[in-house]
């Protein structure tokens, strides 16, 4: 992450439909970052109780929700705004992708400006007159013979691309794990797993043996074992040859079975 992110963009929804939708919005923003919620002229009125159940917890961007009564004046303090959406408009609008619009806000937030999404409604999407206010048309690539995204999925796209340009690496709980373990400890095993082969028979022709070795090495390498596992995998080649001694020594009780039980020779 960089040390000092920019601010994130403001999620303006408007003419929003269902409170549901409205709640997984938030949960997506969230997940990525976003808190600045704008609901223009939502359908059946604000606060409603079932958005704050489909947050699932995610509340604080509907805690913190503003309310307009158009779009003009849900984005009357902002700087650049980019209308998301999937149907084709006469204006001579720029159409970028996702990824095209992270990078122009992250670009324009850095340099001080206060920065929106903007996404229509579930039943008919974003209104030209309001997509004549943005700089940008942001369009995502989605196959032609489908192209109609849920709410939440069109803002949770958008903002995944915006979350990169902030923190392109995995988060700090995905930390390194062990780190590998040294050679002397992996000689070990390789000399324990040889011994054990060559015991079963497993090295065969014998003039092949030491192909076979280097290749056993060279995968056993790959993996970077730590410590842990090479004790681990130890442990595994311990098992599997107490269990041969086991085997063997059934057969040998058996073939002596046998021969206590066999008749005896006619003389």
């Amino acid at each position: 992450m960089t040390a000092n992110p920019a601010p994130a963009p403001s999620i303006i929804l408007s003419s929003p439909q269902l409170a549901e939708n409205i709640g997984s919005v938030a949960r997506v923003m969230a997940n990525f970052g976003l808190a600045d919620l704008r609901l223009s002229n939502p359908r059946d009125g604000w606060p409603q109780d079932r958005a704050w159940a489909s947050a699932s917890g995610a509340n604080w961007p509907l805690d913190e929700a503003k309310v307009f009564p158009d779009v003009a004046q849900a984005i009357g303090d902002l700087q650049l705004v980019l209308a998301t959406t999937a149907r084709p408009r006469e204006l001579q609008l720029p159409v970028i992708t996702p990824r095209e619009a992270a990078a122009r806000l992250a670009q324009a937030a850095a340099e001080g400006m206060k920065v929106g999404l903007l996404f229509g409604g579930e039943r008919a999407g974003l209104e030209t007159a309001d997509v004549a206010l943005c700089q940008a048309v942001v369009t995502v690539p989605v196959d032609p013979r489908f192209h109609s995204l849920n709410l939440a999925q069109a803002v949770a796209i958008t903002a995944y691309e915006w979350r990169l340009t902030q923190a392109a690496g995995p988060p700090p709980r995905f930390r390194e794990g062990p780190p590998p373990a040294d050679q002397a400890a992996m000689m070990g095993l390789y000399g324990h797993l040889e011994s054990e082969l060559e015991a079963a028979g497993f090295f065969h022709p014998p003039e092949k043996k030491p192909s076979m070795i280097q290749n056993l090495r060279s995968a056993l390498g790959r993996a970077q074992f730590s410590d842990q596992e090479v004790r681990t995998f130890r442990g595994v080649v311990t098992a599997l040859s107490r269990g041969r001694g086991r085997v063997l020594e059934k057969l040998a009780r058996q073939k002596a079975e046998r021969e206590d039980v066999a008749p005896p020779t006619e003389t």
